[in-house]
């Protein structure tokens, strides 16, 4: 079996986990960066998905399986949007094509995302995995997980032979999350939209790798590894009860000042506070997991509420050094928050009221 992204947390998990399976002979982790954790007895290979290179591992290896969970929102260590631009999708091309021409190739199962469904004010109140966007992303990661997707189902149709599974995460939460929305979710002071309170999902890191576990073996009887899965925990959250459990204030701001929020924050460094997460935060996203219960027969461990729970204790109190908090509050009281000071402290006592 080969795992792509293998250097990331995730990735990391995930190949310790297959090599404690008796039905995997043999775990091949690859990465375009050396992975800072332990791999366990894994043979990492160190080889960028977006070049060619890639063919040689499979052909060398004869893989049966490819676990594709390189496509992230976020690039490893110096690399900015562009380089997690072309990882997803000319890295999602190159291994398809890799796979493509690989005789040994069986199975397929590619990372995704809700991101896929985008947030708009339109939107059916939950998405199954056949509901349409009302618009498709025009940016971002979530135009990065449409192309990759529309590039699986190409290589789907061109080698039927091959079970394909992709699954489309929630927001990932734990006690090591990466991703731009918990970055956003660890800021001392929170930038909302004023008058929207989002409804939104999560998937537990936990919860990730047993669903990856189960979608790159062999089905059991009554179940099918392939299609396209929804992968949430059960529930919602209101962003507001967010920022309660997590003891965080919510500075709400018109829109284009949430805007003008995220181009200082990228420019500081603190998060990605990209235009698709500003929809998120806007309108939400909920998802139907009816087809990851009875057709992939998945059941997370965590619900929604649990997941944030167990992010909101790893977190703890004290987050950011007090210098980084100083900045970021002295940042955003330069802002025209909508109401002013008064207003704002009046927002997060009925906030808290609630």
């Amino acid at each position: 079996m080969l795992v792509t992204g293998a250097a990331r947390q995730l990735g990391g998990r995930f190949v310790r986990r297959l090599q404690r399976d008796p039905g995997v002979d043999r775990v091949i982790a690859v990465d375009a960066v050396p992975p800072g954790h332990l791999l366990g007895d894994a043979e990492f290979v160190l080889a960028d998905i977006r070049q060619s290179a890639i063919a040689r591992v499979l052909a060398e290896h004869s893989v049966d399986t490819v676990v594709h969970l390189d496509v992230s929102a976020k690039a490893l260590g110096a690399g900015g949007r562009t380089t997690a631009k072309e990882t997803n999708v000319i890295g999602t091309m190159q291994l398809l094509g890799a796979c493509q021409k690989s005789p040994s190739v069986q199975r397929l199962v590619v990372k995704s995302s809700t991101n896929v469904y985008g947030s708009a004010p339109r939107d059916p109140a939950v998405f199954t995995e056949t509901t349409p966007p009302k618009s498709l992303p025009s940016g971002g990661f979530a135009k990065d997980a449409v192309e990759v997707e529309g590039y699986v189902r190409g290589f789907a149709r061109r080698r039927p032979d091959v079970a394909v599974c992709v699954l489309r995460f929630a927001n990932i939460l734990g006690p090591e999350p990466d991703s731009p929305l918990a970055d956003y979710l660890v800021l001392p002071v929170l930038p909302t939209v004023l008058g929207y309170d989002p409804r939104l999902q999560f998937v537990h890191e936990d919860d990730v790798v047993d669903v990856l576990e189960i979608a790159a073996r062999e089905p059991r009887r009554g179940t099918l590894n392939s299609g396209t899965f929804n992968i949430a925990g059960d529930g919602v959250l209101l962003l507001s009860q967010c920022s309660r459990r997590l003891g965080r204030p919510t500075v709400p701001l018109l829109l284009p000042a949430v805007t003008w929020v995220g181009s200082a924050l990228r420019t500081v460094g603190m998060t990605d506070f990209s235009p698709e997460q500003i929809r998120l935060l806007t309108h939400g996203r909920v998802v139907s997991t009816v087809q990851m219960r009875e057709t992939l027969g998945f059941r997370p461990k965590f619900t929604t509420a649990g997941t944030f729970a167990d992010f909101a204790r790893s977190r703890g109190p004290g987050l950011l050094p007090p210098e980084r908090v100083g900045r970021a509050v002295a940042r955003l009281a330069e802002l025209p928050i909508a109401g002013g000071p008064a207003d704002t402290d009046t927002t997060h006592s009925t906030h808290s009221a609630r």
